[in-house]
């Protein structure tokens, strides 16, 4: 997937990213891919600690070459005058500011949203934290990891005898990065209305909430709480993971009751279909244990190839449950191109997620990844009208 920046649906946009970390910057790169002008904006001597998170090849942090993908790098210190100076004058050019500071700190540097909006008032500000910018936690430190606890993910993640579970990921963060990307979005929509920007608090611990579904109106209707269920659902039944006769797994979903009777016929137990309790998902997930032994002893006696040959034959959801080596050579993912090569300076071509949907007529782009720290401070400052001289009085305060 290509596209010129000129034609790209966000070319024209300027977004500057202060955030650190993951959900913040998320939400600045899906825009960059779509052909915002994304600024990245780091402190002096602490850059965005997703630099160091993870592996890294020959010193260079490989996360960051996806996280930092398409945008140019500069570094500021919002802490010194000359810094605040330099970001205001910035702001007054941007269309965008993604920040992930806790409550009370840009406003504490004199860069809070009276400042920023009155130096462009067409600005939309983007906070972005753990808890939002009130309530009573709104002033802790929080991460990801926080809101997925929170939130009731933990709690119906894992075997109804063991721990909750925590994601091996970061999932809230990424949630939020995608929710804060759409949330800019819709403040731009407004503006186009109105001719003003405006503040999105997105609270990290909100958007996970979404996505687990109706637990609230559950409870608060039934006192239904949705217990713990491993892979199994209380919605419908078989749905869980296989093991194949050569080691491999497999997921089986039967949502549809259509689904369902296919599954039964493709194992050799028809009868079980016209069961009174096979006729709805809930019943049928009342009697997991009879479905799950019926489909997992089918699945046992054959390879992995061989089930999902003959799962497709009977028009029966089923997918291996793959890795990322798997990913990496699946045939519809590389179809889709979901995994593309891009050229890096520093590493050659190296392969990574590509933009997160197509659009038929005005693609997105990964026109580069990420960029040494401060790579292009210079040029930055230089088209902002800063002066040799002013830029060398920047550097004596510590300012970039």
């Amino acid at each position: 997937m290509s596209a010129r920046t000129g034609s790209a649906p966000l070319s024209g946009l300027r977004v500057l990213d202060l955030a650190t970390l993951f959900a913040g910057p998320l939400a600045a790169t899906m825009l960059g891919d779509f052909g915002a002008e994304v600024i990245k904006v780091e402190h002096p001597d602490r850059p965005d600690p997703s630099r160091g998170h993870g592996p890294a090849k020959n010193g260079t942090g490989l996360w960051w070459k996806l996280l930092g993908r398409n945008k140019r790098t500069v570094t500021l210190n919002l802490s010194r005058p000359g810094g605040r100076a330099t970001l205001l004058r910035l702001a007054a050019t941007a269309d965008v500011i993604v920040e992930n500071f806790r409550p009370g700190t840009l406003e504490k540097w004199d860069l809070g949203w009276d400042e920023l909006s009155a130096a462009n008032p067409r600005l939309v500000l983007a906070r972005v934290t753990a808890f939002g910018q009130f309530g009573p936690y709104a002033h802790r430190p929080g991460f990801g990891t926080l809101a997925e606890a929170m939130s009731g993910f933990a709690a119906i993640t894992g075997e109804p005898d063991t721990p909750p579970t925590l994601p091996p990921f970061g999932l809230a963060d990424s949630i939020a990065g995608l929710a804060t990307a759409y949330a800019v979005m819709t403040a731009l929509a407004a503006r186009e209305r109105t001719g003003a920007g405006q503040v999105v608090d997105m609270a990290i611990i909100e958007p996970i909430l979404t996505v687990l579904g109706p637990q609230p109106i559950w409870y608060d209707q039934l006192g239904h709480v949705q217990p713990r269920t491993g892979n199994r659902s209380q919605n419908n039944a078989p749905r869980n993971v296989y093991r194949t006769a050569d080691g491999g797994w497999v997921a089986v979903s039967t949502s549809a009751q259509s689904v369902a009777e296919r599954v039964m016929r493709l194992v050799g137990r028809p009868e079980l279909i016209d069961e009174p309790w096979f006729a709805t998902g809930a019943d049928r997930a009342l009697h997991a244990d009879v479905l799950d032994a019926a489909v997992g002893g089918w699945i046992a006696e054959r390879d992995r190839a061989d089930v999902l040959a003959a799962f497709e034959k009977a028009e029966a959801a089923v997918a291996p449950v793959q890795d990322v080596r798997d990913v990496m050579t699946d045939p519809q993912y590389r179809a889709l191109d979901s995994v593309t090569t891009v050229d890096d300076p520093e590493l050659g071509p190296v392969r990574m997620q590509n933009v997160l949907f197509r659009l038929s007529a005005t693609p997105g782009a990964i026109r580069w990844t990420g960029r040494p720290h401060g790579a292009d401070t210079e040029a930055v400052l230089a088209e902002l009208g800063v002066t040799e001289a002013e830029l060398a009085a920047l550097r004596a305060e510590g300012a970039v």
